[in-house]
């Protein structure tokens, strides 16, 4: 169905109907509820908590002994919020966090995967894209400048490919 035959198709229906609809849909399909949910209630500052919490909980679990440094519970989390329409300042600070915990990790353990350091320079690249995009750039200069420093001071394997990254900045 077109967006144009769904704005008919509402028109046609009458106050008590379209309720009933909504209605229907928040409690059928959870995506709705959690829409309405944050619409109404927009706790951004305790959605963002509880990421950081369970991103750091992958590095420094609280409940087992072996760290997950699992990136994609961070890149839910992202999606997640850019769907909701978190504000960008709240997603970039989570961006950045991820990578962060990591290096913190890093520093205390000695990772070997290859497969790890890929991924945390995918996860810096997409932070410094979304930091462009949204024209916030300056506003995290400090962090993002942190993090590649971090890189070469830990002697990561792709310290330089973090290095081109940060140069697409424009400070």
């Amino acid at each position: 169905m077109s967006k144009r035959d769904l704005k008919k198709y509402l028109n046609e229906l009458g106050k008590e109907q379209l309720e009933a609809q909504i209605l229907e849909l928040y409690d059928k399909f959870s995506d709705v509820k959690v829409y309405y949910d944050f619409v109404f209630n927009p706790n951004e500052d305790k959605l963002i908590r509880e990421a950081k919490i369970k991103i750091s909980n992958e590095y420094f679990p609280v409940k087992g002994k072996k760290a997950k440094m699992r990136r994609s519970v961070a890149q839910n989390y992202l999606k997640h919020f850019i769907k909701l329409g978190v504000d960008p300042f709240m997603v970039a600070d989570v961006m950045l966090y991820n990578i962060e915990i990591a290096q913190a990790y890093t520093l205390e353990k000695t990772v070997k995967q290859d497969s790890f350091f890929n991924s945390m320079l995918t996860s810096f690249q997409q932070a410094v894209l979304f930091l462009i995009d949204k024209g916030i750039q300056m506003e995290f200069q400090n962090r993002v400048i942190a993090i590649n420093e971090e890189t070469m001071h830990q002697n990561w394997k792709n310290h330089y490919e973090f290095n081109t990254v940060i140069e697409r900045l424009e400070y």
